[in-house]
């Protein structure tokens, strides 16, 4: 990956935290979103953001294919999954989807339960490891659109991206031409240890926590005496959350093993369709040394890991900054697949 941090933006926290705020992640007219509501198998419901785009061979208005089109004559369809507690308003979504309209590209941006405005109606939510959602997510979009699927996941939404390539191998060939990951903490257990001690906990920590333990509470309202509300209102860190909610309400045991299950890292040599690993080494919430290398990964596997960026951020130019380059270049690499 060809980046170099600007001088005025030094340092991990201050690339995540700037990126994020104030550096511009929208150009050209308002992106306009049409939103479609899934219904899930297990009755539940999910929400898809379909950007308003409308290829030439589609009706006037429409901004989906044909279904009956053929694979070259459709625009390839960028599907996008979001980070924690993230959605189709996050940065980082605005500027993947305003990079794939200006290529002719349609984008899809689902959002994981919960996630969309509107509480889902399961006693679950959803996590790191995620994949049969993903699977499910994935195959809709391809049959919908009709045409070649590249698909993206930002932090935990790009480990979930990965887990559905490592289980599903060479048959996640008939979705998707190939993935990308970014800033995804493929090693649970080193990011938990790095958000959970000093700045990141008073910072990040936080701020993950003041939307979550709402929501986990919303969720108890919902169903009563699905966990212990009190001790959830006392969790202080991930670990603790994760233990008392994300973990026994998705089939594991605790947090240790939620954290070992759900992991990219261990399986990526199991991946059969071309995925990028994107990680900057000052990323406060994926530590560097728990990075893969070339041998840790199959021949499918490239690896970008540019000495800065932070979280998400790779913010390019004078102040206030783009976000753009980052999604140009993911953009570049995944039409290569096509």
């Amino acid at each position: 990956m060809q980046y170099s941090a600007p001088r005025w933006l030094p340092g991990g926290h201050a690339q995540t935290i700037w990126s994020a705020l104030y550096a511009r992640h929208k150009g050209g007219p308002e992106l306009r979103f049409q939103r479609q509501r899934w219904d899930t198998p297990d009755g539940d419901f999910v929400d898809v953001d379909w950007l308003n785009y409308a290829p030439p061979e589609a009706p006037a208005g429409s901004f989906l294919a044909h279904p009956g089109a053929s694979d070259e004559r459709v625009p390839p369809l960028l599907v996008l999954f979001h980070g924690l507690e993230g959605s189709s308003q996050s940065q980082y979504a605005q500027a993947f989807a305003t990079v794939a309209r200006s290529r002719g590209w349609a984008c899809a941006l689902p959002h994981f339960r919960g996630c969309s405005g509107e509480m889902n109606l399961a006693p679950r939510a959803y996590h790191s490891g995620d994949f049969e959602e993903i699977g499910w997510m994935l195959a809709r979009c391809k049959q919908q659109h009709g045409g070649p699927v590249l698909a993206a996941g930002v932090s935990l939404g790009g480990n979930a991206l990965l887990r559905w390539a490592e289980e599903a191998g060479q048959s996640a060939a008939t979705t998707a031409r190939a993935v990308c990951a970014i800033c995804s903490p493929i090693d649970l257990a080193a990011s938990g240890r790095a958000i959970g001690r000093g700045f990141s906990r008073l910072v990040y920590t936080r701020m993950f926590l003041r939307s979550m333990v709402p929501k986990a509470l919303r969720k108890l309202e919902q169903h009563p005496g699905l966990f212990d509300g009190e001790r959830l209102r006392a969790a202080r860190d991930l670990y603790e959350f994760d233990n008392l909610f994300t973990a026994p309400l998705h089939g594991f045991r605790n947090t240790e093993d939620y954290w070992a299950r759900a992991s990219a890292k261990p399986h990526l040599k199991r991946i059969g369709i071309p995925a990028l690993l994107i990680n900057a080494r000052n990323d406060p919430f994926v530590p560097a040394h728990c990075l893969p290398r070339q041998q840790d990964v199959g021949s499918f596997v490239r690896l970008w890991q540019p000495a800065h960026g932070g979280h998400v951020g790779f913010t390019h130019g004078k102040p206030p900054g783009e976000v753009f380059t980052m999604p140009e270049q993911v953009c570049d690499w995944l039409a290569q697949a096509l």
